[in-house]
């Protein structure tokens, strides 16, 4: 059976308005700021509008670094890039003078030492750059109760953060089933082999080992292309981080020869702005690649609209 690992990976980049640049720069100072809604209630983390009314909030106040734990989970084993190396609890903590809760990790040596009501102080890193990971973990905490109440904030800061970038990061193991296993040995072979559709007769490329459609298994293999038409295309103008691929370029809808359906390639050898719908193209294989690098114009006349107007 193929196997492989996949990890798909991309950083998250967005800018702050003026609640959020408060809230991660005060975690930079050790502050913990909520805002005030219409009714009176406090909300942590703050939001910028109302989730009940939707108006604007920027009445900021600063709480306090104690709170009580509302709910929790035991997390045995970290995964990288998670809080905590160690075995940890994942808890909300409403904080003192607030009326909602912050999720976040608990630094706690087993499950049975948290419990639903706990007190709970926050601990700092050590290093801070205005960023949720500012808070390094809650811990147990027993002293005195502090004084509660939300004090207004005005936000202000010295060199506020704008902005914030966080990589999102999945990695997984991928096992393709039958219909797909088919089709990457097929293309290992430099060919393209979908599946018909006994109801319906749709080719489906790549397969799906059944019809979306019609809702029944397919097993009838059939080789289509290896040429096609365009249907619908895009101009690709921003460049994708380690792609090696100069823009702009096109990437498009192509409908292979046989198929029931139109599946994504690149459109190269040919300026952009001549790409259209109806362009007729044949594959183009790098030494090695394991799918077709592009497609180019096979020099065939182009298609008539007709002809793959349902596959649009």
């Amino acid at each position: 059976m193929l196997r492989a690992p996949l990890t798909v990976e991309f950083p998250f980049t967005r800018s702050l308005g003026p609640v959020k640049s408060a809230f991660l720069t005060g975690l930079r100072e050790r502050t913990l700021l909520g805002v005030r809604t219409e009714r009176g209630r406090i909300l942590v983390p703050p939001v910028e509008y109302d989730p009940e009314t939707a108006a604007e909030l920027r009445e900021l106040v600063a709480l306090g670094d104690t709170g009580t734990v509302t709910t929790w989970a035991w997390n045995p084993e970290p995964r990288t890039g998670q809080p905590l190396a160690t075995p940890f609890a994942w808890v909300l903590v409403r904080p003192d003078g607030a009326d909602t809760a912050l999720l976040h990790a608990l630094d706690a040596p087993g499950p049975e030492a948290v419990r639903t009501g706990m007190r709970v102080r926050i601990r700092w890193a050590a290093e801070r750059t205005g960023a949720i990971t500012d808070i390094a973990c809650f811990e147990p905490y027993d002293g005195s109760p502090e004084d509660s109440r939300p004090r207004p904030h005005d936000g202000v800061f010295e060199e506020p953060v704008t902005g914030i970038v966080t990589p999102a990061r999945l990695d997984y193991d991928y096992t393709p089933g039958r219909a797909q296993t088919a089709w990457l040995e097929s293309l290992a072979e430099r060919r393209t082999v979908g599946e018909r559709c006994p109801s319906c007769a749709k080719v489906y490329v790549p397969p799906r080992g059944a019809c979306p459609t019609c809702g029944v298994a397919t097993t009838e293999r059939v080789e289509v292309g290896p040429r096609g038409t365009v249907t619908t295309f895009c101009i690709v103008n921003i460049k994708a981080r380690n792609l090696d691929i100069e823009v702009p370029y096109v990437y498009a809808h192509i409908a292979l020869d046989g198929a029931g359906l139109a599946l994504h390639g690149r459109i190269g050898g040919i300026p952009y702005d001549q790409v259209r719908m109806g362009l007729r193209v044949e594959p183009v294989w790098t030494e090695g690649g394991r799918h077709p690098d592009h497609y180019r114009p096979s020099g065939e006349p182009d298609a008539a609209y007709d002809t793959y107007k349902e596959l649009l």
